[in-house]
């Protein structure tokens, strides 16, 4: 577990900071003393959800001025020297060799696709100017998404439509699963029910990438009661939700909790392709919270884990190879599969891995991919050591 304030630089003039301070404002003060200020165009921060939005936010602006910024509270940050269960972490892109422009959208529980969509257009427009020989390959997208306002869905659809074929990643914003309120910042405005957006431009290359560690089983469930508003299932196969699950999976129903959910995942099959679909949380009357959207109708299929410490190393030796080694590594995971890997001892492991590879971020209530809300996945976007374009 990560101790004290440290730093890495790294080769594409990416700084990561990270810190485990449990005061907002002394957090950002060491955070500040140990980057290189001058030579940063953009801020993205992941924090713990104790601290003082307000106070995070005002410390930035003193430390950081005319810097952009762009971040949201989380269930654990990723740092490269390891977890970060409280504090930040900071990811400090420079103005040389990144282009940088970013947005917030609002009122995403009644988002207006179109109005969205014409907001990322312009964001487009903005990061065109005075490139005209610009290479597409050489953008990415990256959604921060508050997870409460349970928008993610129709958030990421009206986004990567109007993105025209850059690649998008990102996250939920987490509250170290207490589901009591997730925040967002940008340009030193703190949001709620919100979605920031941040498109890049840089000369080094990148792949953008998701993994997971789960293969469906025979066993089958039909959604036969549900709010999809409030992604509450009440039924499956016609009987009571969590007793359906439980029964299914050999636990008591009245017991359900987080690490039952994880190491037991549920998927939905879509274009040939299954995609997890988690179980947040067991409510009161026996019906079950989701992290993503579930329709009556749908058929979930039971799930069981293959080894995430091999699917983790498998992807990212991968991403090392076709990217001539890894610089840095912008990972969004699931707070789901750090729960699974506490609950059979290999947390550790998973973190040397991402020591290993550089990799920074945070654990989310939720993961983006291309035009996909997911849940139980790792997903990023990787820069590599390869020749600059």
């Amino acid at each position: 577990m990560v101790q004290g304030t440290q730093m890495r630089a790294h080769l594409c003039g990416i700084q990561t900071a990270w810190t485990d301070a449990t005061d907002a404002r002394e957090a950002v003060i060491a955070i500040a003393s140990v980057l290189d200020r001058a030579s940063i165009g953009h801020l993205l921060l992941f924090f713990s959800p104790a601290y003082s939005t307000t106070e995070l936010t005002a410390a930035v602006a003193e430390q950081f001025p005319g810097v952009g910024l762009a971040g949201c509270s989380t269930s654990g940050g990723i740092s490269p020297a390891g977890a970060i269960d409280r504090g930040f972490v900071a990811i400090a892109f420079p103005r040389e060799g990144f282009r940088i422009v970013s947005d917030v959208l609002t009122e995403i529980d009644r988002l207006d696709v179109e109005s969205a969509a014409s907001s990322v257009r312009a964001l487009r427009r903005t990061l065109d100017q005075g490139r005209p020989d610009r290479d597409p390959g050489q953008r990415f997208a990256l959604s921060l998404i508050d997870a409460l306002a349970n928008a993610e869905e129709t958030v990421v659809s009206a986004v990567a439509w109007a993105l025209d074929g850059i690649p998008l990643v990102g996250g939920s914003a987490g509250d170290d699963l207490a589901f009591s309120g997730t925040v967002l910042i940008h340009q030193g405005e703190v949001h709620t029910n919100a979605a920031v957006l941040i498109l890049v431009e840089t000369d080094f290359p990148i792949r953008i990438f998701k993994s997971d560690n789960f293969e469906p089983t025979a066993q089958k469930f039909v959604v036969t009661a549900a709010s999809e508003e409030t992604r509450r299932v009440y039924e499956l196969n016609a009987e009571p939700a969590a007793r359906e699950y439980a029964m299914a999976v050999g636990l008591d129903p009245e017991h359900l909790t987080p690490m039952s959910f994880a190491a037991h995942p549920l998927a939905v099959k879509i274009g040939g392709e299954y995609y997890c679909r988690s179980i947040s949380r067991l409510d009161p009357d026996g019906s079950l919270t989701f992290f993503c959207a579930i329709s009556e109708g749908a058929v979930l299929t039971l799930a069981q884990p293959r080894d995430i410490v091999e699917a983790t190393r498998a992807e990212l030796s991968s991403l090392d190879t076709a990217l001539g080694g890894l610089d840095v590594v912008i990972g969004f995971d699931c707070v789901l599969r750090r729960v699974d890997a506490e609950s059979r001892q290999v947390r550790h492991k998973i973190s040397d891995l991402y020591r290993r590879y550089g990799v920074v971020g945070f654990e989310t209530y939720g993961e983006q991919y291309r035009s996909m809300h997911l849940n139980q996945t790792f997903t990023g976007i990787a820069i590599g050591l390869g020749n600059a374009v």
